[in-house]
């Protein structure tokens, strides 16, 4: 049913603002599907022992280090420009409701409507702060997990302490790592119950975002003709949001069907299909167990091979469905319990016992005679990665019948490098005689043309091709449409001076404005709900604190700015070998120390406790002049 766009907008006669019905209708009921299977078989939930004796010796760091060179400068990518801009069309919505544009004001503008913004909208209002507008470029709530739909996809963080609200919501995720579906059907729960949705501006993308030094304003201009002004801009838009694709020779000339996973095309029936995938990361760990169920012939071109540990999914319990909701702050409590565990494949694993509160702790602990340095803690650190690493490549032998598809998929980094992944059901599915494996290592594929895919002089004809090559890490494209006072917009200050951000929510010379989980920010843990908590929480100190000084404007003072992306940097550096590839956390290796993610741990809210408490960081302005 179309909503006349006379009634998307419309007058709250309580409170003389503007509410909106922009929510756009699913495109279609074929959009749905399942994340991870609960496996039964024991040899593929456990990891093979590691072998005795195994350290990260000098033969096996030269070993990394040859994987890590010959892919050096392979990982070439491009916008989804052009010809290519129909790989970004929204195919998970029926058309935008059509609207007048808006040209009037409020006090804050959220640009995404993902958990982020979610969670932000439910603490903003719980502070009074209800003139709140949201711009989503989707036809619906979710973010990451309303454009990411494709067949498998699940959370890596156990659901329980990755969906926030949990409580409030009165709900129980049905699995230990839910699928994407059911996070997005949870994020529309949230929209419908805090109303959300008469808040936000669907299918409305922010395409430049400048501001005015007189007025103490953000102009927010947008895909749809909007020129809404706002005394707040905050960016939740993700870290994740931008898809790119790798620069392959003769892409345009190809004339089956393609798309890239963040979009994926239920138009297109794979059934019976010959089907290629480029990619091997996280994506197309999950996508690929589930259409070699159905495709006719499956071809896997792979570059790097992932790192795939054991999942272990599992049904929440009846003993869970009935104790938790008399437990007050259940959630709470076991994402708390969360944080606290400092190393990612045991934080990821999620142990039920400890996170439940039914043991102290999630593991025991060493005890040494003398406190070690930090070149001993890293050493022992890199060879625990090592190890780990090594029952990884075991479980490959294990599992893949064929030796040399095994060999092609055992990858040789240390652990959390390059993103791990999970899953039960991916080696295994290379032991089906319609699956195969193209290891196009070290470079990548070489060229498409008119049929598909060739490789080492080899054509692989494909009735469609998909792109399961990823998105631009910490890279979002609004960083290039924020318009400082200086008339630079963020991205270019960043690219001349280097990243450079307080906490990584703000940047001087952009008053006003908050970034969410963007570099530099810290405040979480391997739980992303974690940050963006953090982050909001912090949103709306700051909001309050200017509320009770009659502040108009604030700003931070370049010295604290300097000092923190400095600080950011000295972190990088000395926890930079235990990230020694090329992933997309480091830019593929290109990435100055510091100017991506946050590598400080807790000591990020050493910073920000400081800040609150002196407030030496920040130039607030009342009377129009900086004080």
């Amino acid at each position: 049913m179309t909503t006349p766009a006379s009634d998307a907008i419309r007058i709250d006669p309580a409170t003389g603002r503007k509410s909106f019905a922009t929510r756009a209708a699913k495109a279609s009921e074929r959009i749905a599907g399942k994340g991870y299977s609960v496996q039964t078989e024991a040899s593929l939930t456990a990891l093979p022992e590691p072998p005795p004796g195994a350290v990260f010796n000098p033969f096996e760091q030269a070993k990394y280090r040859a994987f890590k060179e010959a892919r050096r400068g392979a990982a070439d990518y491009m916008a989804m420009e052009g010809e290519f801009a129909r790989y970004l069309d929204d195919v998970y919505s029926a058309p935008p409701v059509q609207r007048e544009a808006l040209g009037d004001e409020c006090e804050i503008v959220v640009v995404g409507a993902g958990l982020a913004g979610l969670l932000l909208w439910h603490k903003l209002k719980a502070a009074g702060f209800s003139d709140v507008r949201f711009c989503e470029k989707g036809g619906d709530v979710g973010g990451t997990w309303y454009w990411n739909r494709y067949p498998g996809i699940a959370c890596d963080v156990e659901a329980y302490s990755y969906l926030p609200l949990l409580e409030e919501m009165e709900y129980i995720p049905t699995m230990k790592f839910a699928s994407g579906f059911e996070i997005l059907e949870y994020c529309q729960r949230m929209a419908e119950k805090f109303g959300f949705y008469d808040r936000c501006l669907f299918h409305t993308t922010v395409e430049e975002t400048v501001w005015d030094e007189a007025a103490g304003r953000w102009t927010v201009i947008t895909n749809r003709g909007d020129r809404m002004r706002a005394r707040f801009v905050i960016l939740a838009n993700g870290i994740l949001t931008s898809p790119k694709l790798a620069r392959i020779e003769g892409m345009s000339t190809y004339r089956g069907d393609s798309f890239h996973t963040s979009r994926w095309d239920y138009r297109i029936d794979l059934t019976g299909k010959v089907v290629g995938i480029i990619g091997t990361g996280a994506t197309a760990v999950q996508v690929i167990p589930e259409i070699a169920r159905i495709v006719k012939e499956l071809y896997v071109f792979q570059r790097t091979p992932s790192s795939i540990d054991v999942r272990d999914q599992r049904s929440t319990t009846e003993e869970e469905y009935e104790t938790w909701p008399n437990e007050p702050g259940w959630a709470r409590a076991r994402r708390a319990r969360f944080a606290k565990i400092s190393n990612g494949r045991t934080a990821i694993q999620g142990n039920d016992d400890y996170l439940a509160g039914k043991v102290p702790d999630f593991k025991e602990r060493k005890q040494y005679d003398r406190p070690l340095t930090m070149e001993e803690l890293l050493e022992k650190q890199l060879d625990t990665n090592f190890r780990i690493m090594e029952q990884i490549r075991a479980r490959v032998d294990a599992i893949v019948q064929d030796p040399k598809t095994a060999a092609a998929l055992k990858p040789y980094y240390p652990w959390g490098c390059k993103r791990p992944t999970f899953h039960d059901e991916f080696l295994p599915t290379f032991n089906l005689p319609h699956v195969h494996l193209v290891d196009t290592a070290p470079r990548g594929v070489q060229r498409i043309n008119e049929k598909g895919v060739v490789h080492d002089g080899v054509e692989y004809p494909l009735d469609v091709l998909i792109y399961a090559t990823g998105f631009e890490w910490m890279a979002t494209s609004t960083f290039n449409m924020i318009r400082g006072r200086d008339g630079r917009t963020l991205k270019e200050k960043w690219a001349t001076d280097g990243t450079k951000t307080f906490l990584g929510l703000h940047s001087a010379g952009f008053p006003n404005l908050f970034i969410v989980s963007g570099p530099q920010g810290g405040g979480g843990s391997f739980n992303f709900t974690d940050a963006i908590d953090a982050h909001a929480d912090y949103i709306v100190w700051m909001l309050e604190t200017m509320r009770d000084r009659g502040a108009r404007v604030v700003d931070v003072r370049p010295e604290p700015e300097l000092e923190y992306a400095e600080h950011c940097a000295q972190m990088d550096t000395a926890t930079a070998p235990l990230r020694d590839c090329l992933s997309y956390y480091n830019g593929h290796g290109n990435a100055e120390p510091g100017s991506l993610a946050y590598y400080g741990g807790n000591r990020w809210h050493k910073y920000r406790l400081e800040a609150q408490h002196t407030l030496a960081p920040y130039l607030f302005d009342s009377e129009g002049e900086m004080r």
